[in-house]
């Protein structure tokens, strides 16, 4: 028999079932909403016209819970109203939306499938003689891109001059994104050309996005041809821009390309030189081409620009020579790039991983057991996926003694806790006692416990031997 505090416990953990009636749901978000919400909800119920009037008398803390609360109720019956209050909480001086909050707010409006709504809206606007801003606009704009529509972020944009708010930069760039999005690059190219004829500017933002998308059209001309559009229009490219034709190029075009692009970059200004993003766009591209052999000349370029590769720069390259069988290559970047960024011990880790990814096991071990006799550190990661692959093969000692190098070495503790219990089932079944019972010892010592479905599977006791 349950207790009355047991009850109390775990009905504070059991969520509310929302009821289905418009009525008993505004009874419902009543009683669960915050107080905040409840505030501003009764401000919207009072009157339909000028809500925004009304509800600048709340003094109620804004935030993005109590807006949620607020855009959940108004969604049951009267939508319209949620989309007022939420135009109106974004040029609240207490609060700013979040590109989350935007999301949400699509999401319990509905207006990715009723997007009537915002046409509404901006009706009602109209009809009441209201004075809505540029900032009103981008709100709904935002909604627009929120919710993937890029036919009513248009005519959003069209509706901006009908009020007298003559849209800016900013607003251009919400719906050229969303166009560019759905693929209707020359509608975004149609924007583009409207922007210059009413003396507006576009910026980094305006041309990142359809160079982008041409790239991604493999239209790589027309890329192209923007740059020296941009250059003319006085906005002069940088590494973001040049780096995303050259990812376009890696897809869609040709080694000579990419390397001549390259080239052309490295004699540019200091702000359009390649950066590590850069040439390791480039080491991918060539990778994914199965020509990791050209990505190390692309790396040793790095090296003498004076930058230094990251991680992610070695994890694409070793990868890619791993997976080609260049396995000499790839300890030859190690030792040459040893103190280039990356510290040894962790080059040598990625070495261990891309070998293990490219299915070649015995060569993966070998480079694990020589980096623990050489006094290496392998990563967590690294010392997982080894130890687990190797009981997985059947050989539980193996593992077991592998795990105890580590444990004297100093290494241990960024093993996987799952390693433990694996090795541990391992040992039992094969009826290895006096090594369960050290392993067990230190997984005290750690407050490492033994969780499902490992903890079950020494319940059964089936085991063998």
């Amino acid at each position: 028999m349950p207790t009355a505090i047991s009850v109390i416990r775990y009905s504070s953990f059991i969520t509310p079932k929302t009821p289905n009636s418009p009525l008993k749901k505004f009874i419902f978000f009543s009683k669960y909403s915050s107080i905040s919400a409840q505030d501003f909800l009764t401000h919207l119920q009072k009157d339909q016209s000028h809500v925004e009037k009304s509800l600048s008398s709340v003094k109620s803390k804004l935030d993005s819970q109590c807006v949620a609360q607020v855009l959940e109720q108004c969604a049951v019956e009267k939508p319209k109203l949620g989309v007022r209050f939420f135009v109106w909480a974004a040029l609240h001086p207490t609060h700013r939306h979040t590109s989350h909050m935007y999301s949400k707010a699509c999401k319990l409006l509905n207006l990715e499938k009723n997007p009537q709504i915002i046409v509404d809206v901006v009706d009602e606007y109209g009809a009441e003689g209201f004075a809505v801003s540029v900032k009103m606009f981008k709100v709904l704009l935002n909604l627009c891109r929120a919710a993937d529509d890029a036919q009513m972020g248009l005519w959003v944009l069209r509706k901006m001059k009908e009020f007298g708010c003559m849209p800016d930069t900013v607003s251009y760039n919400v719906v050229i994104r969303v166009l560019v999005a759905k693929g209707r690059l020359d509608e975004a190219m149609g924007l583009l050309r409207e922007m210059g004829s009413i003396n507006l500017y576009p910026d980094m933002v305006t041309y990142v996005s359809i160079i982008k998308g041409l790239c991604d059209a493999r239209n790589l001309e027309a890329a192209l041809g923007l740059i020296k559009d941009m250059k003319g229009h006085g906005c002069m490219p940088n590494a973001v821009v040049y780096s995303t034709v050259l990812d376009g190029i890696c897809m869609h075009g040709t080694l000579d390309m990419a390397l001549q692009f390259l080239g052309g970059m490295e004699k540019e200004n200091e702000e359009c030189k390649p950066n590590v993003v850069t040439y390791t766009t480039l080491i991918k591209g060539l990778v994914e081409k199965g020509t990791s052999n050209e990505a190390v000349k692309i790396l040793d370029r790095m090296a003498n620009s004076g930058l230094k590769p990251n991680r992610v720069t070695f994890v694409t390259l070793l990868d890619g020579l791993c997976k080609e069988g260049l396995v000499e290559e790839a300890r030859e970047v190690i030792d040459k790039f040893r103190d280039n960024g990356v510290g040894y011990d962790e080059l040598h880790s990625i070495l261990v991983l891309a070998l293990f990814r490219a299915g070649k096991f015995k060569e993966s071990e070998q480079m694990f057991r020589t980096m623990l006799a050489r006094g290496l550190k392998p990563n967590g990661l690294t010392s997982s996926s080894i130890i687990k692959r190797i009981i997985s093969e059947g050989r539980v000692l193996d593992g077991y003694f592998l795990f105890q190098a580590l444990e004297k070495s100093g290494n241990l503790l960024s093993v996987d806790p799952e390693i433990y219990s694996i090795l541990l089932v391992g040992l039992c079944q094969e009826n290895h006692l006096t090594e369960s019972g050290w392993l067990v010892n230190i997984m005290v010592e750690r407050g490492i416990n033994l969780k499902a479905p490992h903890s079950d599977a020494l319940k059964l006791g089936h085991f063998t031997r």
